[in-house]
């Protein structure tokens, strides 16, 4: 303990805000991460299956959801951040704090990951599709059965890539009140000079990075056939 008093002499005096930013850096992926899933692999799948040639083609829904991914994409977090303060108050009460940062971390993870499930499920060899129409199977159980199941490899790399970038999104949403470990690296670390409290936030990011990848891998190469 006198060894890190002397190595980190103010993360020691601030350690109760440092595990407080550790926590909320760690609600804000977890929220933000679980509705992204969600909400990114549910529109990923539509744009595989209504794209030109798709088992359920139609051209209206994957031009507007195409569109509207790329809109979203477009736009540099920093400024989505402030755009969509208004459905933040509007959605959780409050733009800033934590509370406030769900909404645009959705926004901001949720196109980046659209395009990785299009990828991850690209990868799926159109003859088992053709093979399961002609056994008679229904579009659901086509995505069920054959794009997912197939897919669960390529789709842990998209998820863990997703995740690792998102942990970026937060750390970027703590400059602009948000909390978090960004905010904490930036109060302490750069306005106060405080680099012991840098490096240890960076420290913790590098562990948090390393065991989202470890895991992903490892599910990515128990599903790879």
């Amino acid at each position: 303990m006198q060894g890190l008093s002397t190595t980190f002499p103010n993360l020691i005096n601030k350690w109760p805000d440092f595990l407080e930013a550790i926590r909320d850096t760690f609600i804000m992926e977890v929220w933000a991460g679980g509705i992204g899933f969600v909400i990114g692999l549910t529109l990923g799948i539509i744009l595989t299956v209504t794209k030109p040639g798709g088992i359920l083609e139609n051209k209206g829904v994957f031009k507007t959801i195409d569109l509207v991914t790329n809109l979203f994409r477009s736009i540099p977090f920093i400024i989505l951040l402030t755009a969509l303060m208004p459905l933040s108050r509007l959605i959780m009460g409050t733009a800033i704090y934590v509370r406030g940062a769900i909404v645009p971390l959705v926004f901001g993870s949720v196109p980046f990951f659209i395009r990785q499930v299009q990828s991850a499920l690209a990868q799926t060899d159109d003859g088992l599709i053709e093979a399961a129409q002609s056994m008679g199977l229904g579009p659901w159980e086509i995505i069920t059965r054959v794009y997912l199941r197939e897919s669960i490899g390529p789709l842990a790399r998209a998820t863990t890539i997703t995740a690792i970038s998102l942990l970026g999104l937060t750390a970027m949403a703590g400059v602009v009140g948000a909390g978090g470990l960004g905010d904490f690296a930036v109060r302490y670390g750069h306005d106060r000079n405080m680099t012991d409290i840098t490096w240890a936030t960076v420290f913790v990011l590098i562990i948090v990075v390393s065991a989202i990848q470890i895991t992903g891998d490892s599910i990515a190469r128990r599903n790879t056939h």
